[in-house]
This record gives structure tokens, C-alpha cells and sequence, in this order.
């Protein structure tokens, strides 16, 4: 360091200079006091507080490193987006201007020096503190070849992730709506609320514009989405609209809204917003906290599905549950509460006139009011034996209208006891694997119930499975209860190793008392004993896992088998699925279902990966959905492609063919994580 004159500071050999949050580094710099300014001979690296990063050659700036102009420099956002020309210009610490720029955030080879995409002006113009770049006289270059041209343009720059402005478009192809194209346009309404616009226009005639609103409250949230739409497939308007919110109400209260209207059952599919088969319609309030949860709710359903009526199916619903753990005192053990109220109305006026209580009335409407008390209580026998003594009690009232079997107010009220035993052996293996094996016994007396003289609406799907083999009831629902004196007994293994995976099988069975005709065959829990049951689970802690369970009688014939399989890898994932159960009309099922579902995706290359769906029915040896794509992802572009196909058909869903095209320049607005770049070879 020295000075020349009396107003000259020179220096030289690796020079850095702090101010204000601003980081000036070069080889030489010479202060003016009198001018106050900067001249700086290169390499220069400047940098402030909000990441931004110039590099230059050369540079005449004021003192404070505001304004000024940069030689052959280079503006760097956010560690992502580049802008480099001959000449850049600092003024008054916001703007930074750059002649005959351009622009990317691809990384550039002295091999290849082409970038993948770039943006070329005349001029650049960074905003600092609307965080926005302008281009004037701007060309789109995709490997050099340009692409578009635009006189105008305004980017975010990576830092700002919600501005006004148009979105990146997609390209969608269906063989029912032909080539079309998304162009989204948002709007920044403020920092808590956003409107964000999409027109879509195809080749056969489509028109429809999508919209979707968010806002933010002090205490909550709302979303509102929707669609208008016009096309050759259905005459007049199409579209649909959906209301959602959720908001924290006084006393650790949560209200949850959802609203939803649709014009045909197909719009969703034909438009590529989701495969939902019912329109759910919702208003609740609830709290949960230790020991205690409160619900009220309103619901209605409408169906999308050509098999139902809206008019037939239980489509307006209200319910309250209010659920209570508490200590017994002096009793000792565990207690609970349960209130309930349900309500549900269909709006066929049409009742039953038949006399087989199990085909479901046209216009069956129905009202229940249920009251259950539990209690259990755990004690310890000599060698490592674990006692539980259960109890429950429980009483409804119903009332039914249009219908000619079930109608009018019924009572029921009922008890079950149980007393169970379980006796843990554990073991440590060598390598330090822990094995417990746990054989449970468990007796349950229930009295039986005259459930006949009700409707059964909420319980007509019974599962079997590890997690219910112990349960004292195994309906879902309330409007049927598992009487008589019966045994529930397994055994069940499990591995914990000290690697982190762990591995467990369970066998077990019912025996009953008396048949008491409550379950159909296809639920494996029919007749005086049940079904085996076996199960097995294979848990890794890198994201492998398989679970299967199958349920068979004495001669090893299934009547339920279900397969999971989830894969993890650096380079893959993968979930599958295959289900088989065999008919039972009780259950709505004239024919078994066998059937199989797979989603997975690989890295084909460290930027290329290629994803695969489907659903395959073998009773009908025909697909039902597949799913092709292909993603590209670097440090500049994420191009995303896909194909899926809908085999299945109906009168108002036709099989349909699409196609969907995604280009994103990263760099902008916060557009996502980029990927890896290309690496250059030297």
C-alpha cells in the first residue's frame, strides 16, 4: 500500500476491501479521495450480503461500490443465473445494466462453450430490490439455434419465488381433446394472496381457462380452483369449481372446509386434473389433544362413478363423536367414553319393498345415537406373562324412515368381556439381533346381538388382517357388532437387528363358540373357526420393505392375499402391489378380483430418468391404466415427458390416450432444485 500525492491511495497484490456488507477483491486498486472513486484492475470478485456474485476485468467505481462501470464482467444470482457482457454499469446500488448481454445458468465447456439455453439482448437490467430482470430485444437460443424472439421480457431473478407474470407452458395431447397448450399466467395479488390464470386451447376445439386463488389469513387458509370449459366431446359448458380452507378457531378448535361441484363425471379425466370417482363436499370442526377428541361434521356425496345414483347412495351425512381416555382411580387400568350421533339421507323417496334385509333401500333414511364405556387393565403373572382383563358396554338407539323392513326407532344395547394372556420370550442372537416371539391368547365373549333387526350401511366390508386379529369387534362401522364366545390366538416372531432392519411374522386364527352366520366367506372369518391368517413383514431403515399377508382354510385355499413391496435405492425407487380375493356377493364382489399395480422410476443417467405406472387386471387379462415418462434435469433445464393410457371404458369415460410436454429454464424465480451439471471433458 502507498500513496501518490496527497490524494492517492494505490494497492497492489491480492487487495480486498469490506464495506457494508459488500466484499471487493482484486490485484489493484487505486482510491481517488478527491473523486471518490475506485479504480480497479482485475481479476475483480465482488459480492454483497444477498448473494450476489460480479466478476470483471476492469472497473471504475465509486467509493462505496454503488455505481460504477465493470469491464468484460459477469453478474452472478443466487450461485445460479449468469449474465455476462462486455460492458456492465452500476447505478445507485439497485440497477445493474449490461450491453449486448446474455444470460443462463447452464454451465459452459472451453470444449463445447455453447450453453444448452441462453437468453441474448441488447440490454439487461437487474432490479436488486424488486429482485427482476428486463431484457430488452430478447432471443431465446436452445443450443445455439434461436427459438424465439421477444421485444420485451421480464424474468425473477432466482432469489424471488412469487412475482406477477407468465408461467413456463405445458403441452398436453389426448385422443379425445387432441394437441393443446397450458399457458399460466400468475398474479401477485400481495404477500397473502395470489391468482394464478391458465388458458388452454387444443386442436379439436377445446377452449377452457383454469383459474386458482390463494389468500392467507392470521388464522388460516383458503384455495380456490376451478375450470370453464368447451370442447366436442360433451354439448354446452363444461367445468368445475372447489372450495378449500382450514382455520384455527379458539380453544385448540380446527374448522376444515371443502367445497365441490363438477358438470359431468368424465370433466376431470377428459382434462387431466385427477381420477376421482366421488365429489366430497365437507364442513368440520374438531380437536384432538391427550386424551381426548371432538368432531362435528357435515358431508355430502355425490358420485362420479356410471354403477351408482347419487339419489341412491347415502349422500348427505352429519356426525358428531366426542372420545374420552381417562384413569379408573382405585378401579385401576384405562377407561373410555365414546359418544356418536349419525345421520345420513338419501334423495330418492323411494323405500323397500322387499323382504331380504340386505339389498339396500332406494330412500333408506336413518338417524343413530351410540353410547360405549371400555375399560382394560394389565397386570403381571409369574414368568414374564402379561394378564388383561377388557370389558365394553355400549347402547344405540336408531331411527328409520322409507323403509318397509327396517322402519321405525329401534334399541340395542350390549357387553363384551375378554381376558387375555401374553407371554414375550426374547433372545439376543449373536451380532446382537434381538429376537422376541410372543405367543397371545386372547377369550372375548360378546352377547348376541339382534343386529338383524337394523340396516347394515357402515359395515359391510370386514377386513382380516395382523391388525384386528386381537380386536374385540371387527366391523369398521356401528351398525353391526361380532357376538358369541370366541378365541382369538397367534403367535407372532420378530427380528430387530442392529443394522437397522427389522423382520416380523405373525400366525393366528379364530375359533368360535357357534356359528352365528355374521360374516360372509369372502371375508376369511366365516364359520365356527376363521381363516388362518399369516402374515410377514421385511422392514429395511434404507426405505426397503415387504409386507404380505394371505388368510386360508385347512386345505391352504385363499380366500384373501395381498403383496407390498417398496424399493430404495441411490438410483431407483420402486412401489408394487398385488391384490387377490375371491367373489362374494355379500361384499358387492360377483367376480374375484386379482390384480396388480406398480410405480417406479430409475436414473438412467445422472440428468435422465425414465418412470413406469400400472394397473394390470388379470380376471379380465387386460390392463386398466399405464404410464410412461422421461425426465431430464440439469443445472439449467428440466424437461419433463409423459404418456399414460386408459384402457378402461364406460358411458361417460371413453379409453384416452395422453401425451404431456414440460420445459422449465431453472434459474428463474426459484424454479426448483437443479440437478447435476454436465461435465466438461478436457
Amino acid at each position: 500500500v502507498r500513496i501518490d500525492g496527497e490524494s492517492r491511495l494505490i494497492a497492489e497484490g491480492d487487495v480486498e476491501v469490506l464495506f457494508k456488507g459488500r466484499r471487493l477483491r482484486a490485484s489493484r486498486i487505486v482510491f481517488d479521495r478527491a473523486a471518490d472513486r475506485l479504480t480497479i484492475e482485475g481479476p475483480i470478485v465482488l459480492t454483497d450480503d444477498q448473494g450476489t456474485l460480479i466478476l470483471a476485468s476492469q472497473a471504475d467505481l465509486g467509493a462505496d461500490l454503488t455505481e460504477g462501470i465493470l469491464t468484460s464482467a459477469r453478474l452472478v444470482l443466487d450461485q445460479q443465473l449468469q449474465l455476462a457482457a462486455a460492458r456492465m454499469m452500476r447505478v445507485g446500488g439497485r440497477y445493474t445494466q449490461l450491453d449486448k448481454a446474455v444470460a443462463s445458468s447452464c454451465q459452459v465447456c472451453a470444449a463445447n462453450p455453447v450453453p444448452l439455453w441462453e437468453i441474448r439482448a441488447r440490454r439487461i437490467v437487474h432490479d436488486q430490490v424488486e429482485r427482476q430482470i428486463y431484457f430488452d430485444h430478447a432471443q431465446l437460443r436452445m443450443a445455439g439455434v434461436p427459438v424465439l424472439y421477444l421485444p420485451r421480457l421480464r424474468m425473477p431473478d432466482p432469489s424471488l419465488t412469487r412475482a406477477t407474470g407468465l408461467l413456463m407452458p405445458s403441452i398436453r395431447t389426448t385422443s379425445g381433446l387432441g394437441t393443446g397448450i397450458k399457458l399460466p399466467y400468475f398474479l401477485r395479488i400481495g404477500d397473502q394472496a395470489d391468482l394464478t390464470l391458465t388458458p388452454y386451447l387444443s386442436t379439436k376445439n377445446a377452449k377452457a381457462l383454469e383459474f386458482r386463488y390463494r389468500q392467507a389469513f392470521a388464522t388460516g387458509d383458503i384455495i380456490l380452483t376451478g375450470s370453464l370449459a368447451r370442447d366436442d366431446l360433451v354439448a354446452g359448458r363444461r367445468g368445475f369449481a372447489k372450495a378449500q380452507g382450514s382455520f384455527t378457531l379458539p380453544q385448540g378448535f380446527v374448522l376444515d372446509v371443502q367445497l365441490e361441484e363438477i358438470s359431468d363425471n368424465a370433466f376431470y379425466l377428459d382434462y387431466g386434473l385427477g381420477d376421482i370417482d366421488r365429489l366430497e363436499n365437507r364442513v368440520e370442526v374438531s380437536r384432538t389433544r391427550r386424551n381426548e377428541h371432538i368432531s362435528a361434521r357435515v358431508l355430502r356425496f355425490d358420485t362420479l362413478r356410471d354403477d351408482e345414483d347419487s339419489d341412491t347412495i347415502p349422500s348427505r351425512l352429519a356426525d358428531f363423536t366426542f372420545h374420552r381416555r381417562f384413569s379408573l382411580g382405585p378401579l385401576g387400568g384405562e377407561g373410555g367414553l365414546r359418544f356418536q350421533t349419525h345421520s345420513h339421507y338419501r334423495n330418492s323417496t323411494d323405500p323397500l319393498d322387499g323382504p331380504d334385509p340386505d339389498v339396500t333401500a332406494d330412500g333408506r333414511d336413518m338417524s343413530r345415537v351410540s353410547l360405549r364405556v371400555d375399560w382394560r387393565r394389565s397386570f403381571y403373572l409369574p414368568m414374564g406373562i402379561e394378564g388383561t382383563l377388557l370389558g365394553e358396554a355400549g347402547a344405540d338407539v336408531y331411527d328409520v324412515r322409507q323403509d318397509a323392513v327396517f322402519s321405525g326407532r329401534s334399541r340395542r344395547s350390549g357387553a363384551t368381556l375378554g381376558a387375555e394372556l401374553r407371554w414375550p420370550w426374547t433372545k439376543v442372537g449373536r451380532g446382537g439381533a434381538v429376537h422376541v416371539i410372543e405367543p397371545v391368547a386372547q377369550l372375548v365373549w360378546a352377547a348376541d346381538e339382534d343386529d338383524a333387526s337394523l340396516p347394515n350401511e357402515d359395515s359391510t366390508l370386514v377386513s382380516f388382517d395382523e391388525g384386528n386379529l386381537f380386536a374385540m369387534d371387527r366391523f369398521p362401522g356401528s351398525d353391526a357388532t361380532e357376538g358369541g364366545l370366541r378365541l382369538n390366538a397367534g403367535l407372532t416372531w420378530t427380528r430387530h437387528d442392529p443394522q437397522g432392519w427389522s423382520s416380523a411374522v405373525t400366525l393366528g386364527r379364530v375359533w368360535r363358540e357357534a356359528d352365528l352366520g355374521q360374516f360372509s366367506a369372502g371375508s376369511g372369518l366365516d364359520g365356527k373357526r376363521s381363516d388362518w391368517l399369516a402374515a410377514a413383514q421385511v422392514m429395511a431403515a434404507d426405505g426397503y420393505g415387504v409386507t404380505g399377508r394371505v388368510a386360508f382354510d385347512d386345505e391352504f385355499s385363499p380366500s384373501k392375499a395381498e403383496l407390498q413391496l417398496r424399493l430404495v435405492g441411490e438410483r431407483y425407487s420402486a412401489d408394487g402391489g398385488y391384490l387377490w380375493t375371491e367373489a362374494d356377493p355379500t361384499e358387492n364382489r360377483p367376480d374375484p378380483t386379482s390384480e396388480m399395480t406398480f410405480d417406479g422410476q430409475y436414473a438412467l443417467t445422472p440428468n435422465w430418468t425414465g418412470k413406469l405406472s400400472g394397473r394390470y387386471d388379470f380376471e379380465a387379462s387386460r390392463g386398466t391404466v399405464a404410464g410412461l415418462g422421461l425426465v431430464f434435469r440439469n443445472e439449467c433445464l428440466l424437461v419433463d415427458l409423459s404418456l399414460s393410457r386408459r384402457f378402461t371404458s364406460s358411458t361417460s369415460v371413453r379409453p384416452t390416450t395422453s401425451f404431456g410436454l414440460s420445459v422449465d429454464l431453472l434459474g428463474f424465480g426459484g424454479r426448483g432444485q437443479a440437478g447435476p451439471a454436465r461435465r466438461c471433458l478436457r
